[in-house]
């Protein structure tokens, strides 16, 4: 072993030395200039802290596969300044060992320092101990705000230049980003806005970089910054840089969006971001970073508020870092075209020629041993065009990629990507009463709090991010038995209502209404009444001016006695940050140890307990994810790490919970006897469903024309064949293709469909149409079965004949892997 990881560590050490060293980055109007070359750049955005260590090599080397140039980063303060002066670059928060992993896979890195990056990360990524700072106000001319972010970014760049990261001193950093959208919040602050936008971008270019620096949505972005676009359409709404001396830079393409809890996934298609980056391109667009390439998890409670802990799992790597095709391959062939056209791209001429009335050429290059186009039509109906002497057919809604302005390569709305399933199987079912012990939270009383006010705290100010949860307690004479309604006035995200010890009722609110009402009947004793609520927030805010500003919890408190309404805003409160096995860290093996469990009795008569098992790890290197759908509202740790926040009970309008699997990176689990620790805090959740689940892509299609263009790397093929005498294996070459490919050290194991004529549906309800090759399952067996990977040409001929003339043909299979 130790021989291996000797091996591994020059290896490394000798990929660092020669890959990733970027040189003098400068730009002009037209792009980025890297040691002198003019750069069209693909950046794809993977955060540290949402993945692990042992996972970043795999998930830089998919990018790089994918065609991606740069790797895309915010900085993320709150993580490493959790404490005011005491800082932490450990284990996930470890960025120069990532950007050194970049470097090694011969990649570029873009730093986006912020210090506020929003990114649906807690805070917007700030530390909370900041809102403490006396007179401060978040983003703004204000002058403690100015002094801390100044010193934060100085540390970053001060760290990046000790380890040599910028491309200024051959490190790969060839672009960095101060503030974050600025402009959406602007507005806000008026004056002192505008004069903080110049003092930041004044505060980047003191920092001395050597690289340039950008802003995004930020079109006053002062010289030298580069105002960048963010958002789905940059092709479309992008103005345009601020000055002819700055190259047009999308910093944020949407690959999908963020989700929260009950809401539906909002999905993008393939097509419909190809479309949007080619027409960027053709608009002159040199730098385009996919946001998300891979979100990755919500760790712990590091989720803004009620942001789902899977994060932009519809991105080209998913959460668990499988290729999410056909997003990946398709975007993966769009690259390698572009990069055929890069020549004349960036030769400097460029004409725009109607060829309809919503059909466009963008032609570049100086001749015709020069020239590519871009064929855009944006009708709903196919188009019939003709440019140079001759004629195309232009998909509806697309844009067709010619690099020599003679041959398409790529259509956007043509996908020839294979498409995939991923399937969760449950390894181990954790069904058995006697797997499980518990341990019930106690409901403090008055007395047992350790603050006090006469008024209702504010729940962040209280909690100061240290807890989701807060206890507010309060106790009253009721001078006899009495049936009353409590009602309580919430800002925070969920409420829980204990009366005398009893839960009375649970109410939440939802990421577009977090107000709410709860209004529960009660039974009151005579003597002394004990009212206890838990105010929960699901994650802190991250976006909108004056963050510093905002608040949750309780607002106000009544009882109405069926006479009068008894207000309790003004009173003596107790409070408790946090819940009890929280403070004593119950999930992990010494936490464990302090407090008395019981065996599991399914009980429902309580919320807020804890749950304690143990499981084994999974044989084999599938991605490992909890199936918690049988659970309601909490958190999850395995082995003392915590998964992040789950909310099954929350539904969508649909029905169905926002997300059940929570995913368990490998690295944090040991060969056998995991502890997993769950906290729910509702009645129904029942441990019992809980399974222990694999996640892998297990069956793979392609559904493919005659019309498609050939796969791109014929068209490099081609370059290499153009003096040759066309021949039976060149013409096949250049045919459109059905290409399937297995996860690595899986094979085809079965087609499961393969139909040659004009199969009916899609990849997964298909059924063999009017015009069917029989030899179609045959042909498709001998080329796939058994193989990892497998070809096969859209062609007559290699289905033997063509049975129904004059048709065009696809060919569709459905294949399993094994």
């Amino acid at each position: 072993m130790a021989s291996f990881t000797s091996s591994l560590a020059l290896f490394i050490l000798v990929a660092i030395i020669g890959a990733g060293d970027a040189g003098n980055v400068t730009f002009d109007g037209r792009s980025l200039i890297i040691d002198g070359q003019h750069k069209i750049l693909f950046s794809g955005s993977i955060h540290y802290p949402r993945s692990t260590p042992q996972m970043w090599p795999h998930l830089i080397g998919k990018a790089k596969s994918g065609g991606i140039d740069v790797i895309d980063t915010y900085v993320f303060w709150n993580i490493h300044e959790p404490q005011q002066g005491k800082f932490d670059f450990s284990g996930r928060r470890d960025i120069v060992r990532f950007i050194k992993v970049i470097q090694a896979h011969g990649l570029y890195v873009c730093l986006r320092i912020g210090p506020f990056i929003q990114g649906e990360w807690s805070y917007g990524g700030l530390p909370f101990w900041l809102h403490n700072v006396p007179g401060i106000v978040f983003r703004t001319d204000n002058e403690p705000f100015k002094y801390h972010m100044k010193r934060y970014a100085q540390m970053i760049v001060k760290l990046m230049k000790s380890e040599n990261l910028y491309a200024s001193q051959g490190g790969p950093i060839i672009l960095s980003q101060i503030e974050n959208e600025y402009g959406m919040v602007a507005r806000a602050f008026k004056q002192e806005g505008k004069s903080y936008v110049k003092w930041a971008a004044k505060l980047a270019v003191e920092l001395d970089t050597g690289v340039p620096w950008v802003m995004c949505k930020q079109d006053d972005a002062p010289d030298p910054l580069i105002n960048a676009c963010n958002g789905r359409q940059c092709g479309e709404t992008f103005r345009g840089p601020n000055s002819p001396s700055k190259p047009p830079v999308w910093t944020e393409n949407w690959t999908s969006f963020y989700q929260t809890f009950g809401e539906e996934p909002l999905k993008r298609s393939a097509e419909d971001i190809a479309f949007q980056v080619a027409l960027f391109i053709a608009k002159n667009g040199s730098f385009v970073n996919y946001y998300m390439y891979h979100g990755g998890t919500n760790f712990g409670r590091n989720a803004s508020q009620f942001v789902i802990t899977s994060y932009y799992d519809q991105a080209p790597l998913d959460e668990y870092g499988l290729l999410r095709q056909p997003k990946w391959g398709h975007l993966k062939e769009l690259h390698a075209v572009v990069k055929l056209c890069e020549k004349p791209l960036l030769s400097g001429l460029r004409s725009t020629t109607s060829l309809g009335k919503l059909q466009t050429a963008f032609v570049f290059g100086k001749n015709a041993e020069l020239c590519a186009a871009f064929l855009m039509n944006q009708d709903k109906i196919y188009s019939t065009v003709h440019f140079l002497n001759s004629s195309y057919t232009l998909s509806p809604n697309s844009i067709s990629i010619l690099p020599d302005c003679k041959n398409v390569d790529f259509n956007t709305a043509k996908v020839n990507a294979q498409y995939t399933t991923r399937t969760r199987e449950p390894r181990q079912k954790l069904s058995s009463p006697h797997m499980w012990e518990e341990y019930t939270e106690t409901i403090p009383s008055f007395s047992e709090t350790t603050i006090r006010s006469e008024y209702l705290l504010e729940h962040m100010n209280t909690t100061q991010d240290t807890s989701d949860y807060l206890w507010q307690v309060f106790r009253f004479q009721q001078p006899e038995l009495a049936e009353s309604i409590l009602k309580v006035n919430h800002i925070g995200h969920v409420l829980h209502a204990f009366v005398n010890g009893k839960l009375i009722g649970s109410m939440h609110g939802a990421f577009k209404a977090q107000r709410f009402l709860l209004e529960k009947n009660m039974s009151l004793v005579n003597g002394t009444n004990s009212i206890a609520l838990l105010s929960v927030m699901v994650g802190l805010p991250n976006s909108g001016a004056h963050l510093e500003r905002r608040v949750g919890g309780s607002r106000s408190v009544k009882i109405w006695n069926g006479k009068q309404s008894l207000y309790f805003h003004k009173y003596a409160w107790g409070y408790q940050v946090g819940l009890h096995g929280e403070n004593v860290h119950v999930y992990t093996d010494d936490g464990a140890a302090t407090v008395q469990w019981k065996q599991y009795t399914g009980s429902k008569s309580q919320p807020l307990t804890w749950y304690k098992a143990s499981f084994d790890t999974p044989k084999g290197n599938d991605p490992v994810a909890l199936n918690l759908g049988s659970m309601g509202k909490g958190e999850a740790w395995v082995n003392g790490q915590s998964i992040g926040r789950y909310w099954v009970s929350f539904h969508t309008t649909k029905g169905s919970p926002s997300q059940i699997w929570y995913h368990v990176p490998r690295s944090f689990l040991n060969p056998n006897s995991n502890l997993l620790v769950i906290l729910e805090e509702e009645k129904e959740g029942n441990p019992l469903g809980i399974t222990i689940d694999t996640v892998s892509v297990t069956e793979v299609c392609g559904h493919v024309s005659s019309s498609h263009p050939p796969p791109v790397v014929s068209s490099k093929r081609r370059s290499h064949n153009q003096t040759e005498h066309p021949h039976l294996k060149y013409r096949y070459d250049r045919r459109p293709k059905v290409q399937l490919q297995c996860p690595y050290g899986k094979k085809i194991s079965k087609v499961l469909f393969a139909s040659f004529g004009s199969p009916k549906g899609n990849c997964w309800r298909h059924s063999i149409g009017s015009c069917h090759s029989p030899n179609s399952l045959a042909v498709v067996q001998k080329a796939c079965l058994r193989k990892s990977r497998c070809s096969v040409a859209v062609w007559s001929k290699t289905f033997g004949g063509d049975s129904c003339p004059h048709t065009v043909k696809s060919l569709l299979v459905h294949a399993q892997c094994s």
